[in-house]
């Protein structure tokens, strides 16, 4: 545990020593996760106090988390080069996974080179959260919800592409594009490379989504992808534009398969994805699946 764990306020301590704890454990050997309790709010004052240069050369730590902390595991894995791993954060890692998908400590348990693959498991949770003060031993979820992907775009060929996997929360990430905190290419640039771009919104209205989207593509976040995933969302519709509309509205011009409801935000189970890995993602009729192959 560190000592930045103050929740009185939308910080749990000042920026340098928040970011110095960070450093620290990162660049520790002997940790070999660090899984932040919950999202926070306002992660993007650590960035420019972090050393991208020294987390390059380091021996690599997990960092796993999504929410506000994706502000800081896509520009790690775009700017130092390491897997990051966007998933269940500490208070979300009790809960038993459904049999499609995997633990972020199992992903994490695995050798360079592995493979592995995960489905939707048909069923979610919204708007409902467990008083987790008085029941610290819940490790079963109330599903609500039922319901897999689905094609956003309504393109009828059958989608099977590949490409390294990059993403994170929409709210977030939105004020890091058009900086090199967020600069995809790194993932692109070489002949032959492409990308599997997931974004997520997490409780602003549909309309704000639009435009933070519409920014993101302008700023060239979506550059080079074959395919997007959406998460699914609790986040409300606005008067005039669903939040499966604003993706179109921003995205649909890319024209490129856009599969939505996946289970890489904030509506649990998550599906944890690894920034940085080499994906394949394949959706037709009969089959429908997210394989990751680490480097």
């Amino acid at each position: 545990m560190g000592d930045c764990l103050d929740g009185s306020t939308h910080i749990s301590a000042p920026v340098e020593q928040r970011a110095g704890e960070l450093m620290r454990m990162l660049l520790d050997p002997k940790i070999k996760a660090v899984v932040p309790p919950w999202g926070g709010a306002t992660a993007i004052d650590l960035i420019p106090h972090l050393d991208f240069d020294a987390l390059k050369l380091a021996e690599p730590t997990w960092f796993v988390g999504y929410s506000d902390i994706s502000t800081l595991l896509t520009p790690i894995t775009l700017k130092a080069g390491l897997a990051t791993l966007h998933g269940s954060n500490l208070m979300d890692t009790p809960y038993r996974v459904p049999e499609s998908l995997m633990s972020w400590i199992d992903i994490a348990s695995l050798p360079s080179g592995a493979r592995f693959r995960q489905t939707s498991p048909g069923v979610h949770r919204v708007n409902d959260w467990d008083d987790w003060e008085n029941e610290p031993e819940v490790a079963y979820q109330a599903w609500n919800g039922n319901g897999g992907w689905e094609r956003l775009d309504k393109g009828q060929e059958d989608v099977d592409v590949t490409g390294h996997l990059i993403g994170g929360c929409i709210e977030t990430l939105a004020n890091l594009a058009g900086t090199p905190h967020l600069n995809t290419k790194a993932l692109w640039e070489d002949p032959g490379d492409s990308l599997i771009v997931y974004v997520e919104a997490s409780g602003v209205e549909a309309t704000t989504i639009c435009r933070h989207l519409h920014g993101m593509r302008l700023a060239g976040f979506f550059d080079g992808a074959k395919a997007i995933l959406v998460g699914r969302t609790g986040a409300p519709d606005s008067p005039a534009l669903t939040q499966s509309e604003a993706v179109l509205d921003a995205l649909g011009m890319l024209g490129i398969p856009i599969i939505g409801n996946v289970e890489c935000g904030h509506v649990p189970p998550q599906l944890p994805i690894v920034n940085g890995a080499q994906g394949h993602l394949v959706f037709n009729e009969n089959d429908q699946y997210l394989e990751q192959t680490l480097a």
